[in-house]
């Protein structure tokens, strides 16, 4: 029993560190009608993978009309 306990606190401690907050990097390229142009790098500090992805997918939306698209890296 004890195992199973031990097994189990270990199992919700790596789950609850795997949503935890860390700094994201958003790197937009630009090709078609933007091709030249450098690349935009956003620094998203202190968030959820989720919210980062959100961000960036934001950036996209700014740079797709010029030939840009984001992720997360």
């Amino acid at each position: 029993m004890k195992k199973l306990l031990s097994i189990a606190a270990v199992t919700v401690a790596l789950v609850s560190l795997s949503s935890c907050k860390k700094d994201y990097t958003c790197t937009c390229k630009f090709s078609g009608v933007g091709a030249g142009t450098p690349n935009v790098v956003a620094q998203i500090t202190d968030a959820k993978k989720a919210d980062a992805k959100e961000a960036c997918d934001q950036l996209t939306t700014t740079y797709t009309p010029v030939g840009g698209s984001c992720s997360i890296d």
